[in-house]
């Protein structure tokens, strides 16, 4: 079964990338909007991000009461919080919430940004950090008393005095593609998440976290983060898909590989080196999209095409071993709907609604035995 999540846009929305017409600030009457629409939509949960925006946990706690089912994808970073606050407030939103919380554990890959908070640690003192966090933390879950004396963290006699909904913790997600990074999450993660790559370098990493992970004696599953631009044709999509850069020039483009290259993300380097700063060939992958991440940091890719199509491509990711989709679009009310209504009844999805049902749309996922006979040669992007 695939499970589809959505993303909220704390940082404020846009129809188009490189400009300010279109868009929209991330007021909360418009954050819960979107949460309510992904609630009711058939998504599995919403990623809240982190960073130097609204705050993940606050925006999070907001919307408990005002959607029913929707679980929350929590992003925060254990560099600038300590495991047992982190362990009492995960507890307490998944008492409050009933169970509704999952965590993405973000270490962090910009210095700049990062020393906006206050810490100073180099790449691999990040993630020996992280380690540590995740080892105070989850002790505490378990219901341990912890006393732990590591490089970058202490703790004497911490000990979590209630317990989680969820046993033995909320799901923790992570995300990182350097050696540091897949060390940690074979250690520690439940659900590695990787950024939209061609299939290929996906395939590679889960073989390499895979591999990390049995010598742990540990199984890990796998996300991925990326776009989708879909349309009832293939051709819109690709128009769709060119009409959301069409205001990005090539100082946008200069400015944006220059605020990308001072970042340690081994992650981003693989996101740049996808299109290498240039128009020139976008379509990395057969309808995977690089657009994005010519103006726009982290997930850089979309899946661009007509419901089918963007269905078949989604099904090879999980036949790679993919089960998790956080899935995002510009704007994300509109597209979320968009990709509820036209890609959902295609998929074998957990928590589908009944507007998406195959069965009431005559497309059963059944059919779709031979995923190469939905595909239609498909016109490239320019």
């Amino acid at each position: 079964m695939v499970e589809a999540f959505w993303y909220l846009p704390t940082q404020g929305d846009e129809r188009y990338l490189g400009t300010k017409i279109g868009s929209r600030e991330a007021n909360y009457p418009y954050m819960r909007q979107i949460a309510q629409a992904v609630d009711q939509l058939g998504y599995g949960g919403m990623l809240i991000g982190t960073g130097q925006k609204q705050d993940t946990w606050i925006v999070a706690a907001s919307l408990i009461p005002v959607t029913q089912r929707l679980r929350f994808l929590v992003a925060f970073r254990p560099s600038i919080m300590s495991p047992s606050l982190s362990a009492r407030m995960a507890a307490t939103f998944d008492q409050i919430s009933n169970g509704r919380i999952i965590l993405n554990v973000v270490t962090g890959g910009d210095s700049e940004e990062l020393a906006k908070d206050g810490v100073f640690l180099d790449h691999d003192e990040r993630y020996e950090l992280t380690d540590e966090f995740l080892t105070i933390w989850r002790s505490l879950m378990l219901g341990e008393e912890v006393n732990f004396s590591g490089r970058h963290l202490k703790a004497k006699g911490a000990k979590l005095q209630f317990s989680p909904v969820q046993k033995p913790h909320p799901t923790l997600y992570f995300g990182g593609s350097s050696d540091a990074a897949l060390r940690v999450a074979a250690k520690h993660i439940d659900v590695y998440l990787t950024w939209g790559e061609p299939p290929q370098q996906v395939a590679e990493k889960i073989a390499k976290v895979r591999h990390l992970a049995a010598e742990q004696g540990r199984t890990v599953r796998f996300g991925i983060r990326m776009h989708v631009i879909v349309r009832e044709t293939t051709s819109q999509a690709w128009d769709a898909a060119n009409d959301l850069i069409k205001y990005v020039d090539e100082k946008t483009i200069a400015a944006a590989q220059q605020r990308f290259a001072r970042s340690d993300s081994e992650g981003q380097r693989r996101m740049v080196q996808l299109h290498q700063g240039s128009r020139k060939q976008l379509e990395i992958s057969p309808n995977l999209w690089s657009g994005v991440g010519l103006a726009r940091g982290g997930a850089g890719t979309a899946l661009v095409g007509d419901p089918d199509t963007v269905a078949v491509r989604i099904l090879e990711y999980t036949d790679l071993g993919i089960d998790t989709f956080v899935l995002s679009g510009y704007p994300h009310l509109e597209e979320a709907y968009r990709v509820a209504e036209l890609v959902f009844p295609r998929l074998p999805l957990q928590n589908l609604p009944t507007f998406a049902s195959p069965q009431a749309l005559n497309n059963p996922y059944n059919e779709f035995v031979n995923k190469s006979d939905l595909l239609q040669p498909q016109p490239t992007a320019s």
